[in-house]
């Protein structure tokens, strides 16, 4: 696969430049003289990760090492977190702080919301037991760092997943409230606050009370790897993805050895249809990664990038690369990725019968499992194969029952949503296009209800944008190109959407909105592969006007 370095627009350079900035050490008294002492409070060059300052007492070379540490932590590379806080314990065995380092880089990433594998827990349950046992002369402050770590694993399994992700949110809120004079203290509430943001809040009211507390100090410590990566996933939502545009510029530059901070920027990319700077900074991001399973997420990213600029060449090479890879420690989040990536790049294309052939991951959690069933359900109903889909369908139906049963209400109604999208298409295919119409509506006002998930690009197709399909398929045009329409607005410069309006705009005679859609589809489509279906259509527009 070719990789190309970043060519970003002359305002993501200007911006990019910003970042050469220093960290400015905190405000404030402190509550011993660790804050005071020049050589902790003005840690601004740590190399490749960013910025952090994080005193804690230990030995000086521990402490050295803490903060690199924990800046490692803030951009979710885990591997390299764990190495860097076990060589902190031996370099200072009583440093009760590396152990909780531990605890938290087991955790995993809180954004998903998926509980880490039992034997992580457990292991990170005598971590926070070896860190209590070293914490005699610890600080109040590190006391309050350690109990609020323990608090994200004591009681499982009886207590859950998310009742523990509340218990650490409000822990880290008393210990925010504690100590003022902490920078960190702030910045891992903010993190767990986006993190306990409900899904289904479309007004985002965490999202914006966490931004609120970290743009202030991401403008005092514009080096702080933290601080771009929170702001970025408060910002992670299409009404609000313009306010996270300029963390996400600098995120790159400040933790360019990080592989997730090169991947990190491009959720907001892609939220504004940035598709050219997505492409350039997953490449780098999967490149950067050493655990090939990790680079999965990137990929997918890319891959979706790849699909809206019509370059589907490329897109193919990264599907071939992801079946020489196999899933490992991630686990289930990673999972998605692996079931999405062939599934998106038949489904994007409107490959209907190459869709119903989607491979099916093994041993994978029913939300990822969920993903291959809905394009093959779908597929094989657009292929002429009915029989298949409702195989596929009654697969669906036991996969969404069983995530309700284990009280996964998010990922329940999002297998729901793909139900209602692919079973519209079954009943279309018996004429039925009351009852076809009936679901694919309902479905996309589900989908409206709840925000994707951190995991995933975007759905594997919008249910709305299926709806415009249905409508184009009962000759109702127009209606189709409101369908499209909404699509976009919330799947920014989305390129089979506007596809779908602009065919929609021509049957219905609305010629402003046929000139808008072609228009903008011929700007996307500019380095598309020749063959695509919507460039050869834009070529005719154009050549008919």
């Amino acid at each position: 696969m070719c990789i190309r370095l970043p060519m970003l627009p002359t305002p993501f350079v200007l911006l990019a430049l910003f970042v050469a900035a220093a960290c400015s050490p905190p405000e404030g008294e402190s509550e011993t003289t660790l804050w005071e002492d020049d050589d902790h409070a003005q840690h601004a060059d740590v190399e490749g990760v960013g910025s952090v300052t994080f005193p804690v007492s230990c030995t000086e070379a521990a402490a050295e090492r803490f903060e690199r540490a924990v800046a490692i932590l803030h951009s979710f590379w885990f591997e390299e977190a764990y190495r860097a806080f076990h060589e902190i314990a031996e370099v200072d065995s009583d440093c009760a702080m590396a152990h909780w380092g531990l605890a938290m880089t087991l955790w995993g990433n809180p954004m998903t919301r998926v509980p880490p594998p039992e034997a992580r827990v457990e292991e990170a349950l005598n971590a926070i037991e070896a860190a209590r046992s070293l914490a005699g002369s610890a600080t109040h402050r590190e006391h309050m760092y350690i109990e609020a770590a323990a608090v994200l694993y004591e009681g499982h399994p009886e207590i859950g997943h998310i009742q523990r992700m509340r218990a650490h949110e409000d822990a880290m809120r008393e210990l925010m409230e504690s100590h003022p004079e902490d920078p960190e203290a702030a910045i891992f509430y903010g993190r767990i606050a986006v993190g306990n943001a409900p899904p289904d809040d479309l007004t985002y009211s965490r999202q914006l009370h966490a931004a609120e507390i970290m743009e202030p100090l991401f403008r005092e410590r514009p080096n702080h790897p933290g601080l771009a990566h929170y702001i970025i996933h408060a910002y992670d939502v299409p009404p609000l993805a313009e306010e996270g545009v300029e963390a996400a510029l600098l995120y790159a530059d400040i933790a360019p050895d990080a592989p997730h901070a090169l991947h990190m920027p491009t959720h907001i990319f892609t939220r504004m249809g940035y598709w050219e700077e997505s492409i350039e900074l997953n490449a780098r991001s999967a490149q950067a990664e050493p655990d090939p399973d990790a680079a999965v997420h990137p990929l997918d990213y890319m891959v979706y990038a790849y699909l809206q600029l019509g370059r589907d060449q490329e897109a193919a090479e990264v599907v071939s690369r992801i079946r020489n890879i196999s899933d490992s420690f991630y686990g289930g989040t990673i999972t998605y990725n692996f079931a999405a990536i062939p599934a998106r790049y038949a489904l994007e294309r409107s490959r209907w019968e190459e869709a119903a052939a989607a491979p099916v991951p093994e041993d994978a959690p029913a939300y990822a499992e969920a993903v291959s069933r809905f394009a093959r359900a779908l597929g094989s109903a657009r292929s002429g194969d009915p029989g298949k889909g409702a195989e596929e369908l009654a697969h669906l139906v036991e996969l969404r029952d069983a995530l309700a049963a284990e009280g996964d209400d998010y990922w329940a109604t999002v297998v729901e949503a793909q139900r209602l999208a692919a079973e519209a298409w079954l009943v279309i295919a018996r004429g039925d296009s009351v009852t076809a119409l009936t679901l694919a509506n309902e479905a996309a006002d589900l989908e409206d209800t709840f925000e994707k998930h951190p995991v995933t690009p975007g759905p594997l197709l919008p249910a709305r944008e299926l709806l415009g399909d249905l409508l184009m398929e009962l000759d109702r045009p127009g209606e189709a190109q409101a369908e499209y329409e909404a699509t976009l607005e919330v799947e920014r410069n989305r390129a089979r959407a506007r596809f779908g309006a602009a065919r929609a705009a021509e049957q219905a005679g609305d010629q402003p909105a046929e000139a808008r859609h072609y228009e903008a589809l011929a700007v996307l489509l500019q380095g598309a592969d020749p063959e695509r279906p919507d460039l050869q259509a834009v070529m005719a527009w154009t050549g008919r006007n």
